[in-house]
């Protein structure tokens, strides 16, 4: 009779004295059934068959025939294991660029591709905010990101005292996305001046940050690359839309904005769509040489 994991098979001899011509038929016709049933998907758990005992005895003796189906040797998985495990978040960055390439080559570089799923996606998995702790320009100085852009992009610049020139307190912003003049003052009207990834944290987890590495998360982040000192108000505005849904109102500023784009997704190995892609192009067709 067969079982999910077993199949026993008796056969008794009817002439004392003489071999059972009557046995081997019907061990060899349950083996045969077995394997069948395993094969077509009958049993619940095939995976290894294991027969004993399959010679003809005595009238004395017994035939017993015993199919055992275990996992694992069917070419089927085993419970608790997947045929093909994603490999994900080890990818490291940033990557070094090829020295002098113009924005349309590295454009050219990149993957042309569709968005992927935003599941999973929440900030902290690019790591503390501002963090000092990266691999890239300014990291491991003892100030925080967010410090640092304040400090490169705004003017007349004063500093909190006894921070060692680290906390901006007051500066002046020539605001690039709207081309307007800013008074930063540190306090309850900080964030007229924000700090704006200039490819999003969230465009780029749908776009190829979930294989990045923590490490290069936090890097992509905190790059001084992809951040810049802005008006509040666009940065708002902004959001997480890319080079096809939102661009600078000051024309003067996009081929410096898209450029910077592209050099960050080449050097982070991220990806745009084809609307992005063209997006992009365009703006590019209409930059100088030493940009296109």
């Amino acid at each position: 009779m067969f079982t999910p994991t077993h199949l026993l098979a008796q056969a008794e001899m009817r002439t004392p004295g003489t071999r059972s011509r009557e046995a081997l038929p019907k061990v060899f016709f349950a083996i045969v059934m077995t394997v069948c049933a395993v094969v077509l998907g009958a049993c619940g758990e095939p995976r290894t068959v294991v027969v004993t005992n399959t010679e003809t005895v005595t009238s004395t003796e017994q035939v017993t025939t015993t199919v055992e189906v275990t996992a694992g040797s069917l070419g089927e998985p085993v419970a608790g294991e997947s045929e093909s495990e994603e490999v994900s978040g080890t990818v490291t960055a940033p990557v070094p660029l090829p020295e002098g390439s113009s924005a349309r080559e590295l454009l050219n570089t990149l993957e042309i591709k569709g968005r992927a799923p935003k599941t999973g996606y929440e900030r902290a998995k690019f790591g503390q905010r501002w963090s000092d702790d990266v691999e890239v320009e300014f990291g491991h100085n003892g100030c925080d990101t967010r410090n640092d852009i304040l400090n490169r992009d705004l003017k007349n610049v004063t500093y909190k005292p006894r921070t060692r020139d680290c906390v901006v307190l007051t500066g002046t912003l020539e605001d690039p996305y709207s081309g307007e003049i800013i008074e930063f003052e540190r306090g309850s009207e900080s964030a007229k001046v924000q700090i704006d990834h200039v490819v999003p944290l969230a465009d780029a987890w749908v776009k190829g940050a979930q294989q990045l590495s923590e490490q290069a998360r936090r890097n992509f982040a905190n790059d001084p690359r992809n951040l810049l000192a802005v008006d509040g108000r666009l940065n708002q505005q902004k959001g997480a839309g890319d080079a096809a849904t939102w661009l600078p109102p000051a024309k003067g500023f996009r081929c410096e904005y898209v450029s910077r784009q592209v050099e960050v997704k080449a050097a982070y190995r991220l990806w745009v769509t084809q609307a992005e892609y063209e997006a992009i192009d365009r703006v590019l067709s209409g930059c100088g040489q030493s940009v296109s």
